[in-house]
């Protein structure tokens, strides 16, 4: 089995590759892929998702990367909406089942896809990171599940901090997500 490092090393080549940008030898499915990781390598993969913004920088190679992080675009949406400063008062009035409520009613999979689909561009590869710091208001496989219909040929690379088989996602290798198969592991 491959480290960690070697499989980080693997998703330059991958998105280097016309086949992976045109979707090719996917029988028609979308191009949604995961690469899974032991949560405890997550300041690891967030250094290397950094590396790979440098190498692919201002379009090199023909390929523009853009960087969707779950959790900061939640901070974002709160402040839009204007609670972002009376969260932390409901968390210590109403406790954090009431905060939970809250935020998962607002936090709706279509309010982050449609800012995706205004960010989007030319971009010719999506980056969604920040799946375990937003969990459990946001959920990877409802962002996932809507975004095809967002970004039907447009690569999307989930960086998932836990197991994915191919067939469900287990977050942090404990929660099961949901059942989720059409993604494909970007490397093994």
């Amino acid at each position: 089995m491959a480290t960690l490092k070697e499989r980080l090393r693997k998703i330059s080549d991958r998105i280097k590759e016309d086949k992976f940008i045109e979707g090719h030898g996917l029988g028609n499915e979308i191009s949604f892929y995961i690469f899974d990781y032991d949560p405890k390598d997550e300041l690891e993969v967030r250094d290397y998702i950094k590396i790979l913004h440098k190498e692919f920088k201002d379009g090199l190679y023909n390929r523009r990367i853009i960087e969707f992080d779950l959790y900061k675009m939640l901070i974002e949406i709160t402040k839009e909406k204007r609670i972002y400063d009376r969260i932390f008062e409901m968390e210590k009035r109403q406790g954090k089942d009431a905060l939970f409520k809250a935020l998962t009613t607002f936090a709706k999979p279509d309010i982050f896809l449609q800012k995706m689909k205004e960010q989007i561009g030319d971009h010719h590869v999506v980056f969604l990171t920040g799946v375990g710091k937003v969990y459990p208001f946001v959920r990877s496989h409802n962002i996932l599940n809507n975004l095809q219909e967002v970004l039907d040929k447009t690569p999307v690379i989930m960086f998932f901090p836990g197991q994915y088989d191919g067939q469900s996602l287990q977050l942090f290798g404990k929660l099961k997500d949901d059942n989720y198969y059409r993604a494909f592991r970007l490397v093994d």
